[in-house]
């Protein structure tokens, strides 16, 4: 069939330009003549020199018109069109109309960003001259990429898909092409490790690293042998040095890194530091970094608290261990665990919630001014803990035997509750939280612990404290008794009832506890039923 008629390529005929492109963007049809048109007749940088003459002539109407001439061509979605657009011609002069998008208030600035994303990739030590072109092209169809998709709502699926496709396999080319280069790897690894390397471009290396690691690890068929390029690079050593420096970038990156390795090959991980954990006496190492990025003050900018947990609880999960190491490995590591790591997670809430530091807050409450309370009992040393008590409380699920052991001896469970008197609401929901999770596993042994301890007094001076509240500390606590009466746990039921049976009687609830009371009694009938 005969291709598409075009107007002429002048400025009094934008309006008409603008009017097509958009006219045939629900026929395929039409939109495959209209894009084979633009090609065959060199269009596209005939409109690249009209946006010249425009923006010379600050004719902001042209410009507008070519913002929607320029994007309902991307949107075209052709491979040939976007072989032209990318090219280094084309590029400035696209993303230039892009910049006149007339709900903007102010142009963009989007050359001046491609220009300096330019100068910052030279950073990174690539000697093949046609895979420098393909990264710089991809990087341009990325950038553009997010300049001009909708939101999600606002397109159909499908949409797009193929610049999705042309980037995912320059990504791919791009990824060959560096694995094949045997000193490109080790270059960009002894720059991240050497001090003299100046913070920017560390930063720059890293920004790239991830992106590269990410992509990688994405490529199933390509992904063992990536890993194994890795670590004859030492590349976990790498990431253990860079997670410990202070550029928070560079820490962020790292930590992203180590997230696409847990979440694609967790053994990996798991196997290193078992193996470490093995060969070193020393509390310097990949598992203490994680853990003393947790414990430390937060940094608002950062947010990788939740990853860091999450990384956490990948490596010391022994479910996901026992698919590649032997039961007795497991054990050996959580021993290790117990032995050197347990104590660093735990040391904010041992030093937080002793009697001592209680005393102290008491006399600098009444005697000196709030502002150094603030320093033992502010917003981000609450949320330390609270991400302390999340991972002690997979513990108690996870490692049943090391960790109820590590109770025990250190009488965690009643420092804990002490954290149940906490003026920020959340942090006392964790407290509770953790013991719930003890009491669900409905072992005989912690049933023992608590009430030789009597550590139901705390939770049940929580619960009179809370009475007239409808909120979510009281739903918990409610729902603890709840479980205790439903799961006729006895040895629970009969120390709640026996210690605490006159305090609840004010409590609005009364219903649950007259459960109690009702299991109870019944238990002793039959027990005495029994007996004669």
């Amino acid at each position: 069939s005969h291709l598409m008629d075009l107007p002429t390529c002048e400025l009094h005929r934008l309006g008409e330009i603008a009017d097509l492109v958009t006219s045939v963007r629900l026929s395929r049809t039409r939109k495959q003549k209209l894009a084979l048109a633009l090609k065959n007749q060199g269009y596209i940088p005939k409109l690249l020199q009209l946006f010249q003459v425009c923006e010379s002539v600050k004719n902001t109407a042209g410009l507008h018109l070519l913002f929607d001439i320029v994007r309902g061509i991307l949107y075209l979605d052709k491979a040939i069109l976007f072989e032209v657009m990318f090219s280094d011609e084309c590029i400035l002069g696209v993303v230039g109309c892009l910049e006149y998008d007339p709900c903007l208030a102010q142009p963009g600035w989007h050359r001046e960003f491609l220009t300096r994303t330019a100068k910052l990739q030279e950073v990174i030590p690539i000697r093949d001259p046609e895979l420098r072109q393909k990264i710089r092209q991809t990087s341009r169809a990325r950038y553009i990429q997010a300049i001009i998709t909708p939101n999600p709502s606002d397109f159909e699926e499908g949409f797009l898909s193929t610049l999705n496709s042309f980037i995912s396999s320059s990504k791919e080319e791009i990824l060959r092409g560096l694995q094949k280069d045997e000193e490109f790897l080790p270059e960009v690894f002894a720059q991240l490790t050497n001090k003299a390397t100046a913070a920017d471009q560390r930063c720059e290396l890293m920004k790239f690293f991830k992106e590269f690691c990410a992509f990688s690890f994405t490529l199933r068929k390509k992904r063992d042998e990536f890993l194994q390029t890795l670590a004859k690079l030492g590349f976990l050593p790498t990431l253990e040095m860079l997670m410990g420096m202070d550029d928070l970038q560079v820490r962020s990156a790292a930590t992203d890194i180590l997230s696409y390795l847990v979440e694609f090959s967790p053994a990996t991980i798991q196997q290193f530091v078992l193996q470490e954990a093995r060969q070193s006496a020393k509390d310097t190492q990949l598992i203490t970094e994680v853990i003393g990025q947790i414990i430390c003050s937060p940094d608002p900018k950062f947010g990788g608290d939740n990853q860091l947990m999450e990384i956490l609880c990948a490596v010391i999960d022994p479910e996901k261990m026992m698919a590649t190491v032997s039961h007795l490995e497991v054990f050996e590591f959580l021993d290790i665990f117990y032995e050197r790591y347990i104590h660093i997670l735990t040391a904010p809430l041992l030093a937080y919630t002793s009697e001592e530091w209680y005393e102290i807050v008491h006399y600098l409450f009444f005697c000196t001014t709030s502002g150094i309370i603030f320093l033992v009992d502010n917003y981000e040393k609450a949320e330390i803990l609270a991400s302390v008590l999340e991972l002690l409380s997979f513990c108690v699920e996870r490692h049943k035997y090391h960790m109820k052991i590590y109770i025990m001896n250190k009488d965690l469970l009643r420092r804990i509750l002490v954290l149940m008197k906490s003026k920020h609401k959340f942090l006392a929901l964790c407290a509770l939280r953790f013991m719930r999770r003890i009491i669900g596993l409905k072992d005989e042994l912690y049933n023992r612990y608590i009430t030789l301890g009597n550590l139901f007094e705390p939770v049940v001076n929580a619960l009179l404290d809370n009475r007239n509240r409808c909120d979510l500390l009281n739903s918990a606590l409610m729902e603890l008794f709840e479980f205790i009466q439903k799961e006729d746990i006895q040895f629970l039921i009969a120390h709640i009832v026996e210690n605490f049976s006159d305090a609840l009687e004010s409590v609005k609830h009364i219903h649950t506890f007259q459960g109690l009371k009702t299991k109870y009694e019944q238990e002793k009938d039959q027990q005495n039923e029994n007996l004669n």
